[in-house]
């Protein structure tokens, strides 16, 4: 029989770090070949971003406590040599206007690469993650996991998910708008149920359709739910919380007695967060809305959220993929595709990125004086653009010039590869200049080329900061002395708008035109100037 030690060449160790409202909480764990994984260690640091409420701007404390919060993190992961740590953002972070200072301030102060994902897809892995914890059949079951700034909605059974969406009504969010007494007055309970009847309407027919009645909870505000009934009713739950099922009737009795008690009472719960004692209410309110409108019967309890999520996602990615340059005889595509698959390349970012740059190549062709083949040469840096990180994050942009040019690219004549390697240096931080050598040594021509084709690139690159495809549709309308771009987005635009904003200064010195950028109203399909910060120039 193989023993751990013997198997543990082949391992890979990773760290899952999920960027909460309320809490940042790491997983790491042991990848084995055979797509199983063993959890070695973790830590639950609270933070509480939104002490004021989910408002536009995180605050420089809330910030602080963020940072040192994955101080600790990093050591821990540091301390059990973990190879590669993911870290995903959430509901504060991708609203916040300054959202993007953060996730920038994370990677230059403590080394962590983290990403903003979309509602949707944080939604989609927290159902993934229940389903790999709890045994489930062909029953459709409600998933739920509350959160701070959002609640995830997940309705499927052990095969399919109906229906997956994030909602904006976290208990922080919820506490902020609506609680300001303690305890918690009967009005501020009837304003929150009427706010949540608003918002699960679509959910409603759902669970009314194919007849749903067991609620599995996921998450730190379900944990403590849990956790209280177990101690009231005598379940045995000490080791673990997860598989924890009750029936309907023992949340309602805890929350008849809960819902009384004011801060100093509810403080002296055990199984209750200490940071969560003000925040609770609203979550104990949307549960037993949900229990008595949509005739739940039945809770269980899955310790497994939306970290367990990212790891079965990374996972999926790992496993062994096709030869994908097969299907490519012509010898310049193949090289360039041998090269990312070499170098481990962000494949939907990039992919997403080199679409927008060629949807901005062929708006701008003609007034920029480019060629036909122009545009498959910055298809192809917009590809390449980040194989950089393949030897570090830091300086990656530099690292990509390297790879690109040393690479033994085949079918391109040398002067293309100098252009698509000083197209993807420049994606990022310093603009083309004549102090950089591999820049100077081109010839002039080339030089306006790349400057031209770098200046559509980056601004492509800011419109997926999140580095998740938040950017669904881009709508561009070009004037004489301006340009407007239309965001639709799969979810909050923030961190788009800042990645472009940060990114857009050399477009609009080569284009010699004033850009602006709008989000647009999904639903409505409307364009209209957000006053409150969504407009850039």
């Amino acid at each position: 029989m193989e023993t751990e030690q013997d198997n543990s060449t082949s391992t890979k160790r990773i760290a899952a770090i999920d960027l909460g409202t309320n809490s940042f909480h790491a997983v790491l764990v042991d990848i084995y070949p055979d797509g199983s994984f063993r959890t070695i260690d973790k830590l639950k640091e609270m933070v509480i971003l939104a002490e004021k409420g989910m408002e536009n701007q995180l605050s420089e404390e809330a910030m602080q406590r963020g940072l040192e919060a994955l101080k600790r993190i990093k050591f821990l992961c540091d301390s059990q040599e973990v190879e590669e740590i993911l870290a995903f953002a959430t509901s504060a972070i991708r609203e916040a206007k300054n959202g993007g200072e953060l996730i920038q301030r994370i990677q230059q102060e403590i080394g962590i690469h983290a990403r903003a994902i979309p509602g949707k897809m944080e939604a989609e892995l927290i159902g993934y993650a229940v389903r790999h914890s709890i045994a489930m059949d062909d029953e459709m079951v409600l998933m739920m996991d509350i959160g701070g700034g959002s609640v995830e909605f997940i309705i499927g059974n052990n095969k399919e998910f109906l229906y997956h969406k994030s909602l904006k009504l976290g208990v922080a969010r919820m506490a902020a708008k609506f609680v300001k007494n303690d305890p918690i007055t009967k009005d501020e309970i009837k304003s929150l149920r009427a706010h949540y009847k608003e918002e699960l309407k679509e959910i409603k027919k759902i669970l009314k359709e194919y007849r749903v009645t067991k609620m599995i909870g996921s998450s730190g505000t379900m944990e403590n739910i849990g956790a209280m009934v177990a101690n009231r009713n005598s379940h045995t739950a000490n080791l673990s919380l997860n598989e924890l099922s009750f029936p309907a009737s023992e949340f309602k009795e805890l929350y008849k007695d809960f819902i009384k008690l004011d801060r100093k009472k509810r403080k002296k719960i055990s199984e209750l967060d200490e940071k969560r004692i003000d925040i609770i209410n609203p979550g104990m309110v949307l549960v037993k809305y949900i229990l008595k409108k949509f005739n739940i019967e039945t809770i269980k309890i899955s310790e497994a959220a939306l970290r367990d999520g990212m790891i079965l996602n990374f996972i999926k990615q790992e496993r062994p993929k096709l030869d994908m340059v097969a299907s490519y005889p012509e010898p310049r595509k193949r090289s360039i595709y041998e090269l990312l698959r070499k170098t481990n390349w962000m494949e939907p970012h990039s992919r997403h990125v080199a679409s927008m740059a060629l949807q901005l190549f062929d708006e701008f062709r003609d007034e920029l004086g480019l060629e036909e083949q122009d545009r498959e040469l910055l298809e192809y840096a917009a590809l390449m653009h980040d194989i950089g990180y393949y030897i570090s994050y830091r300086k990656h942009h530099k690292h990509a010039l390297y790879l690109i040019i040393h690479s033994d690219l085949r079918g391109f004549t040398e002067d293309e590869i100098n252009i698509m390697a000083n197209v993807a240096r420049y994606h990022r931080r310093s603009f083309p200049k004549k102090k950089h050598f591999l820049y100077k040594k081109l010839e002039k021509p080339l030089r306006k080329k790349v400057k031209k084709l770098s200046g559509l690139l980056r601004v492509a690159d800011g419109l997926d900061r999140s580095h998740y495809q938040n950017v669904e549709q881009l709508e561009i309308e070009n004037h004489e002395d301006k340009v407007h771009f239309y965001l639709s987005t799969m979810g909050d635009p923030e961190l788009e708008i800042w990645g472009a904003q940060q990114k857009s200064k050399l477009f609009q010195k080569v284009t010699g035109k004033k850009l602006e950028i709008y989000a647009v109203n999904k639903n409505e399909r409307e364009r209209s100037q957000n006053l409150t910060g969504n407009k850039i120039s």
